[in-house]
């Protein structure tokens, strides 16, 4: 595994294995050292780039306010390539070649999962981005991650509402057989007996899976009236386009959950009118009220294209930046880089961030989730700038995001 460095001088290029690099006074002989691991390349690096490009951002400002405690911020990001063969190695050449102070998670669960027993006996930080129950089992005391759900009932309680509001009575699960989906599935599953759906079709898939059309021909023969997809990128493409073609059948309400990918502007810009009436989870969507998050946008859009990631940046972005607020906030309070002092702050206060107030759990997991379901409408085919608009995506879950009700079955939904 080549995990070869370069500097960060904000160029795209400069992305794919990142230390930044300043013109800066004295102070900046003795950096604040922060390390990661982040997917640049393969299925997840579209979101990998972007996320990476606002955590620059965040580098950028807290270098041009003059630093922490009086120290420049060096930033260090390998390429994992989305894959959890590669992160050990990675954070054991943080630690021991690097030096890192603080470390940063990749973005998702599988490649997060194997370094959790690596950090907890080493006894340092993880800010977390965006997995899901790594740290259940592990239980280590210093893992904060920044994603707006918790446990599984963050995810599909919007998703088994609206199945409960459209008065159905069976569903379909269909998930990839890799650890963030089977856990998400397992959550649905477990919700089933409360909301009075009983399981008509529920199989795993191989995470190699291309073809879906088998599974869509089956999940249409038992004639589901909500159909649950928990999938990565490449799989909830194939799942859209395979369900496009086949049809899922005139019984299906309700079309969507937990499909990763359908948040990322390429995929949302290619799948096009194909992801018209699928109600789907989400982190933000435009419209929502937070404050600091419009000036964000409005710099990591220019900064994006520039460097050739993703242009809207919605899903994941946000929530790099806001990382980088947390450790700032925690570091100034406890005028600390001690992974113990900015563990205890980050434990006991709600952190304000461009993504909404902040606050853990005692497991590290945020105590006051906010995962949005939203329906895909009106959408067009080959159209970017339509994704701005807050009517591609309404909000139907929570009741305090809420901008729409629910259309529904699924037919009528596609032609709204």
């Amino acid at each position: 595994m080549d995990i070869s460095r370069r500097k960060l001088i904000g160029t795209a290029s400069g992305l794919t294995v990142a230390s930044s690099m300043f013109s800066m006074p004295a102070w900046a002989d003795n950096p604040i050292k922060i390390g990661m691991s982040m997917p640049q390349t393969g299925p997840l690096g579209a979101g990998g780039k972007a996320a990476l490009l606002a955590l620059k951002m965040w580098v950028e400002d807290v270098n041009g306010r003059g630093g922490l405690l009086g120290r420049k911020i060096d930033f260090t990001a390998y390429d994992d390539q989305g894959n959890p063969a590669n992160t050990p190695g990675i954070y054991s050449k943080l630690l021991d070649v690097d030096k890192v102070d603080l470390l940063i998670a990749p973005y998702a669960t599988v490649p997060t999962a194997p370094i959790m027993p690596l950090v907890k006996q080493r006894g340092k930080l993880l800010m977390g981005n965006f997995s899901f129950q790594v740290n259940a089992k592990v239980k280590h005391d210093m893992w904060f991650n920044n994603a707006p759900w918790n446990d599984a009932d963050g995810w599909f309680a919007g998703f088994l509402q609206a199945a409960k509001d459209s008065n159905s009575k069976t569903i379909a699960i269909c998930a990839s057989d890799q650890e963030f989906a089977q856990n998400l599935a397992n959550g649905v599953r477990s919700g089933l007996a409360r909301t009075g759906l009983s399981s008509v079709y529920d199989q795993n898939y191989p995470p190699t899976t291309k073809d879906f059309s088998s599974i869509v021909r089956a999940i249409r023969s038992t004639k589901p009236d909500v159909v649950f997809v928990a999938s990565y990128p490449g799989d909830s493409v194939g799942i859209v386009n395979a369900a496009h073609e086949i049809g899922l059948g005139p019984s299906v309400k309700i079309f969507g959950g937990g499909m990763v990918g359908l948040q990322f502007t390429p995929v949302m810009e290619s799948l096009g009118s194909k992801l018209n009436g699928i109600i789907n989870y989400n982190t933000y969507v435009p419209g929502m009220p937070l404050k600091g998050i419009d000036d964000f946008f409005k710099r990591y859009t220019a900064k994006a294209i520039a460097e050739k990631v993703d242009p809207l940046g919605y899903y994941l972005p946000p929530f790099n930046y806001a990382t980088g607020q947390m450790l700032e906030q925690a570091i100034n309070a406890s005028k600390s880089i001690d992974d113990k002092a900015i563990a205890a702050y980050l434990r006991s206060n709600t952190i304000d961030t461009i993504v909404g107030p902040v606050k853990f759990d005692a497991g590290g997991e945020r105590a006051n989730q906010r995962v949005i379901m939203a329906q895909f409408r009106g959408v067009k085919d080959k159209d970017l700038e339509q994704f701005r608009s807050p009517q591609r995506q309404v909000i139907i879950h929570p009741s305090a995001d809420k901008t729409g009700d629910m259309i529904y079955p699924y037919e009528q939904a596609r032609k709204a």
